[in-house]
């Protein structure tokens, strides 16, 4: 596509709105919002207060717990709040960090095809010079 573009002289006007429509474009995906995936945007405060909430909440099913009640009952009542809350506190710990290895972690294939793309892009309009060295610092 590079090479394509480079030979074309736009004459009329609808060649001129076709090749400014193909820079827009490509201009749109390079600003492309990307998915924006930050680590760590649940406040501490956030968690105490869950913890907290926890801990209340099973503080108060201990309190109603009935003697005359069996101890299955029991156990099966603040067993399923217990479950509900530590399966609500896990889900909100893995939304916190989303990039991890296991199973329904977010991988960096959206980047990695990026970079196939950049490094196609790159071999036909003859290669650039990246603006930082491998480890991040710029060049003089």
């Amino acid at each position: 596509m590079f090479r394509t573009i480079r030979t074309v002289e736009p004459k009329l006007a609808s060649e001129q709105t076709a090749y400014d429509k193909w820079f827009d474009e490509r201009s749109a995906r390079k600003d492309a919002d990307r998915t924006h995936g930050a680590e760590g945007v649940i406040p501490v405060q956030l968690w105490i207060v869950l913890f907290l909430s926890a801990a209340i909440m099973f503080g108060f099913m201990l309190l109603f717990a009935d003697s005359a009640e069996r101890a299955f009952v029991q156990a099966t009542m603040i067993g399923g709040v217990a479950v509900v809350l530590s399966s609500s506190l896990l889900l909100l710990w893995f939304l916190d960090n989303p990039y991890h290895g296991d199973i329904g972690g977010l991988r960096p294939t959206a980047m990695e095809r990026t970079l196939t793309v950049l490094q196609e892009d790159a071999r036909v309009t003859g290669g650039v010079s990246p603006p930082c060295d491998s480890v991040g610092n710029a060049r003089g």
